[in-house]
């Protein structure tokens, strides 16, 4: 959501992306991704939603898709890091990080910021985890 409420523009293409690895249950996520599709189109009906579901490697699909729809703007979701994550290098960080660095288009990761806190956390290739207050 916070793409299409602080990236897309009237006449933009949104294609929301789910990569599902071989043999995974790309059936079961259909659902979840066509309500957020119907969301989308509710909140922002000049906006043009495009719901993918793919199933192939995370980061070469991803890199892929945005080749091939000629992305402008990458925005990446980005979970709370766990207490785990200062002792072992979570794979969604590394995830996040590598989209950051090979994709061919501006890469946003972005992460709601703190109850107490609000606003997000915006992290891209120049700047890291930088405070955005909307």
């Amino acid at each position: 959501m916070w793409a299409l409420t602080h990236v897309a523009n009237k006449g933009d293409r949104l294609a929301l992306l789910h990569v599902v690895p071989h043999g995974g249950g790309a059936e079961a996520d259909a659902p979840n991704l066509a309500t957020l599709q119907a969301l989308c189109r509710a909140c922002k009906p000049e906006v043009e939603v495009e719901a993918l579901v793919i199933q192939g490697p995370k980061l070469a699909t991803v890199l892929s898709q945005v080749r091939k729809l000629e992305a402008s703007v990458l925005v990446l979701g980005q979970g709370k890091p766990s207490p785990f994550s200062c002792l072992f290098r979570c794979r969604s960080e590394e995830f996040v990080e590598q989209c950051i660095n090979k994709a061919e288009c501006l890469t946003l990761a972005v992460r709601k910021q703190s109850k107490g806190v609000g606003g997000y956390l915006i992290s891209t290739r120049w700047q890291k985890d930088f405070w955005l207050l909307a």
